[in-house]
């Protein structure tokens, strides 16, 4: 089941990853493009889409790191609390000598709560720009072509 649960998680990440590397140089594009159109005399509504999109990476940045942020204090508590369930599977024993030393299920079981949550961490920190990203292209990609060129005259 963690196993399932780690792989959709990746899958997830990775699916959101294209995406966003698919929709972030098309909204670059848009609004370069614009800015030429624009030149030095931008008018309000161009004026406006650029505090816009100061504003957003911004917003996006900050929501970024708080969900990495707690993703990872949420990870850390979890570990925590498995460590401190099972302490006697970490303890050496005649049938598994080895554990302290990383060899046995409980270990087996850490490692795949940590791939999980490093999936988990980097999927909370992504899901905020990917949002962003793909909501700006798809908006800019409905503003008419005409309508660009005709705000720089």
């Amino acid at each position: 089941m963690t196993t399932r649960r780690t792989q959709a998680a990746v899958y997830n990440l990775t699916t959101k990853s294209l995406e966003l590397g698919w929709a972030a140089p098309q909204v670059v594009a848009q609004r370069v493009g614009r800015m030429m159109t624009a030149g030095p005399n931008p008018s309000a509504r161009d004026q406006q889409e650029f505090m816009r999109m100061g504003n957003e990476k911004v917003v996006a940045f900050c929501e970024s790191w708080m969900g990495m942020w707690s993703e990872a204090c949420t990870a850390y508590w979890q570990t925590a609390a498995s460590l401190c369930a099972t302490p006697q599977l970490l303890a050496p024993t005649a049938i598994n000598p080895f554990a302290p030393f990383g060899v046995g299920k409980a270990t087996k079981r850490l490692v795949k709560q940590q791939v999980h949550a490093v999936a988990n961490v980097l999927s909370a920190g992504i899901d905020p720009i990917h949002a962003k990203a793909v909501s700006n292209a798809k908006r800019l990609a409905r503003t008419p072509r005409s309508a660009q060129s005709a705000r720089g005259k």
